[in-house]
């Protein structure tokens, strides 16, 4: 049996899931511990949250702000780039420490997961009307743990982009470094040619570290790359 749980910590809104109910209340109190204790990091060091570029190690940083520089250096942008990811890895890590052989957790669409048996179905979200929410991955024991991650190529509160793809989905290693190549993947993914834009991102994603595969839609188009889990369609 899967048990979920959802929570709203400032912008993050958090899902569980997992087959160890009695897990979810450790997740969801070690989660609460990080983000404040970024919180308070980042009201002492404003450059942190700002800053579109990679940051240098900092060794009095929380260990939320030391993936976050891991996974934004690994990527070429900004640590807050990898925020979702890095918060979702961390509700999965004390998940699996609780010992659960299923285990979600989502930070606004950006995926930790570990599956010890049961296949878990990911829906693939974008821009576009004709392929949002109708596809998916599907992801077995083999693929994890790993991390996913979408997004597209327009700003909002939670994202800083400067690229135009209609949707750009990143399979990691785990959800910090999914999360920022990700962003890093979409800048690339410019101009007015779809083919050579989803090229352009392809091969950024070619030099991201972790990055285990990427699918990139722009412009009625789309491109993949590396081993991703199987492609599958979602039923209506």
């Amino acid at each position: 049996m899967i048990h979920e749980y959802g929570l709203t910590i400032g912008p993050s809104k958090i899902h569980i899931k997992t087959d160890k109910r009695e897990a979810i209340p450790e997740a969801v109190k070690e989660v609460k511990y990080h983000v404040r204790l970024l919180k308070e990091y980042v009201g002492r060091n404003p450059t942190f949250q700002y800053s579109l570029e990679p940051l240098k190690d900092d060794p009095d940083a929380p260990l939320i702000a030391k993936l976050m520089i891991d996974a934004s250096r690994a990527a070429g942008v900004g640590p807050m780039a990898s925020v979702a990811g890095v918060i979702a890895d961390l509700g999965l890590r004390k998940l699996l420490e609780m010992g659960a052989g299923v285990a979600i957790v989502e930070d606004g669409g950006e995926i930790a997961a570990y599956t010890s048996s049961r296949d878990i179905v990911v829906a693939i979200s974008t821009n576009e009307s004709y392929l949002s929410g109708r596809i998916g991955l599907l992801v077995e024991h083999e693929d994890t743990p790993l991390g996913i991650a979408t997004t597209t190529g327009i700003a909002n509160q939670k994202t800083i982009s400067f690229g135009m793809a209609d949707s750009v989905t990143v399979i990691a290693e785990n959800a910090a470094i999914a999360d920022a190549a990700a962003t890093s993947i979409c800048n690339t993914v410019l101009g007015v040619d779809p083919w050579k834009s989803i090229s352009r991102g392809v091969e950024r994603a070619k030099g991201i570290k972790g990055v285990r595969g990427v699918i990139i839609s722009y412009g009625g188009y789309i491109g993949l790359f590396g081993k991703l889990p199987r492609i599958i369609k979602i039923s209506e």
